[in-house]
């Protein structure tokens, strides 16, 4: 859905210190993308994908139901954040790590709120 790019392209212009942004189908293939190049895209949505697995596995084991909000991963100079992004879809946004997480999870939060239908992935059914 390269119509999808520009929210991604506000987003990372919006937020200071955002490097990237890419919208995945939660089974990690990538609907969209800004900054960063398709195949990079490929590998951090698939990785995105699990990392949101992950999450709800632990929030699981922890007794909490529910979506996940945010998974966060701080490494070297970056911060990758990965978020719901409408029904079926996630939002994965790197960023240096001196970025305002603060300002970053409420700008994600806000573009899966304000465009969360049309980045919504129905599920593949397979015959």
């Amino acid at each position: 859905m390269p119509e999808l790019a520009w929210l991604l392209k506000a987003l990372v212009e919006k937020v200071p210190r955002t490097r990237c942004a890419v919208l995945l189908a939660s089974d990690g293939l990538v609907k969209a993308l800004h900054g960063v190049d398709t195949d990079t895209a490929d590998r951090l949505a698939a990785a995105a994908s699990g990392l949101y697995a992950l999450g709800r596995e632990v929030g699981s084991e922890m007794g909490e139901a529910g979506a996940v909000r945010q998974v966060l991963v701080d490494v070297g100079s970056a911060l990758v954040a990965v978020a719901s992004g409408g029904t079926g879809a996630r939002l994965l946004v790197a960023a240096d790590q001196d970025v305002d997480v603060a300002v970053l999870g409420y700008e994600m939060g806000a573009l899966a709120t304000a465009a969360g239908t049309h980045m919504q992935t129905p599920s593949r059914h397979t015959t």
